[in-house]
């Protein structure tokens, strides 16, 4: 006997009736943090975005996933199709998901990180980067206050971030919102900084 709901519907007569449209929707993407240490400094490769929003900033490689694909093959082909990296064995980070963190629309992204070994690394921007670049990382911690410096030959990023750190049953909770983000793209900043207490 079939399971009938409150309005005596069995469940192929409810998704026969359902309407996605009814309910509104974010888009989905995946962000992608690729660090090297080199010189026993660590570098985080970073995207120059070619097209708008945020035009001529630096961003972490990344895009919206399709359909037919879980997030995490997404990371995997956006991080192929901006910047040719294969392959790369990646670790889910967080959830971002603020309103108003993508001036396009209601976007909620998933950030992944890998470690890579640089040398005979072959990175390349392709597809809506028109260019690519490792950035030194330097940071400075105050008074529930992150300072992060992201620093390369091609420009100097900088973002202040605020860090509220909350002891619970699970371990610490860090709370990190931004202040101010100068060339770098979105939130991509809050994303770097919840990415290095990670590592």
């Amino acid at each position: 006997m079939e399971l009938r709901d409150k309005n005596g519907l069995t469940e192929a007569e409810f998704l026969a009736a359902y309407s996605p449209g009814d309910f509104p929707r974010p888009s989905v993407t995946a962000d992608i943090l690729v660090f090297a240490q080199q010189h026993k400094q660590l570098e985080l490769l970073m995207i120059k975005r070619g097209g708008h929003p945020c035009l001529g900033m630096w961003a972490l490689p990344g895009g919206f996933s399709n359909p037919d694909e879980s997030l995490d093959k997404t990371a995997l082909r956006e991080l192929e199709e901006e910047t040719h990296i294969k392959g790369l064995l990646l670790k889910q980070v967080g959830l971002f998901s603020a309103p108003n963190r993508d001036p396009r629309t209601w976007v909620i992204t998933c950030a992944y990180m890998g470690i890579i070994e640089k040398e005979n690394l072959m990175v390349q921007a392709d597809d809506d980067a028109s260019d690519s670049e490792w950035f030194t990382i330097s940071t400075e911690q105050h008074d529930g206050q992150m300072d992060l410096k992201l620093t390369s030959p091609k420009a100097i990023l900088s973002a202040r971030l605020e860090i509220q750190e909350i002891q619970t049953r699970m371990g610490i909770h860090r709370e990190i919102n931004m202040i101010s983000s100068d060339g770098i793209a979105f939130d991509h900043a809050k994303i770097i900084a919840t990415a290095l207490f990670h590592l």
